[in-house]
């Protein structure tokens, strides 16, 4: 099964869902003509678009929005905040091509601050699947969750078989205490790597996949501040607003410190290129990765 076919799956088994697209159908070619009255593109209209689905979803409708990652939660902020947000309505927003996913694509196109933006909002939660199996197990949970919910849509192939969802806990890989890296997304698979690289060179480490940067498993993170000498970030996501800002927020409301190495965006948007390619100029590769970490957890 692929994401098309669990949206198919759904519309045909319960009327309620819309999916509804601004002319963007990279993940969805086939289904408009499968399911007929409940496929609707509203064109290059996010804004558009995020109010009509508001208005489906005050009429007992389960709409499922899809646009560029960028432009949903940037052009469209405003109606998701206001008409989505503070109604509390069960839209699912798929943002397609978020963080370095968009990787060809200028500043323009690139979705690198979502998780602040979406965040911010009350009633918003966020799902950030590592890759196609870990979406394909996540989405039937926050589809029929009743709260908006904003979705990274990654359909990168898996390296590890993830275990069933369930929306605000972590997935756990290893118990070390030297290190514990905490990611969520499309980076999943480099630190999965990095992981590896690490434990080759002697040290204990545990990888957290937050599945959902919102609700946070505040047990996953607080654990593994209280068993661990380093916490590593890892997120194609500015530093600012994202899992870094989360995890500092964490801490302090709990009164609680730890050693924090944070690799992000350091407020500078990716140079446009090959995904392989951006990954090893903007240090992201598993192996740029499990060295920074080498080198800070031994100053």
């Amino acid at each position: 099964m692929n994401y098309e076919d669990l949206l198919h799956q759904l519309a045909t088994n319960d009327q309620r869902y819309i999916i509804i697209t601004a002319e963007n159908r990279a993940a969805i070619r086939t289904l408009p003509s499968k399911i007929e009255n409940q496929f609707l593109d509203t064109g290059i209209t996010e804004q558009t678009m995020v109010g009509v689905a508001a208005g489906m979803a005050l009429r007992d409708r389960i709409p499922i929005v899809h646009a560029l990652a960028t432009f949903l939660t940037m052009r469209a902020f405003e109606f998701i905040r206001t008409d989505v947000g503070i109604g509390n309505l069960p839209v699912k927003i798929v943002g397609a091509v978020p963080g370095f996913l968009s990787d060809a694509n200028g500043p323009t196109h690139q979705a690198i601050e979502d998780i602040s933006l979406m965040r911010g909002i009350p009633n918003m939660k966020i799902f950030c699947p590592a890759d196609e199996d870990d979406m394909l197990k996540g989405l039937p949970k926050v589809f029929t969750d009743e709260s908006p919910f904003y979705i990274r849509y990654n359909n990168q192939k898996p390296l590890v078989e993830h275990e069933d969802f369930k929306i605000g806990k972590a997935e756990i890989f290893g118990d070390g205490k030297d290190i514990a890296i905490l990611t969520y997304g499309f980076l999943f698979n480099q630190a999965y790597q990095a992981k590896e690289l690490l434990e080759d060179k002697g040290y204990n480490v545990r990888l957290i996949n937050l599945r959902t940067p919102k609700p946070i498993d505040e047990d996953a993170v607080l654990n593994a501040a209280n068993d661990c000498k380093l916490l590593v970030t890892l997120e194609d996501h500015f530093i600012t607003g994202g899992l870094f800002s989360i995890l500092s927020e964490l801490l302090l409301k709990n009164k609680q410190t730890a050693d924090v190495f944070p690799i992000a965006l350091m407020d500078k948007w990716f140079k446009p290129a090959l995904l392989n390619d951006v990954l090893e100029y903007e240090g992201f590769t598993a192996k740029q990765i499990a060295d920074k970490i080498e080198i800070r957890i031994k100053s």
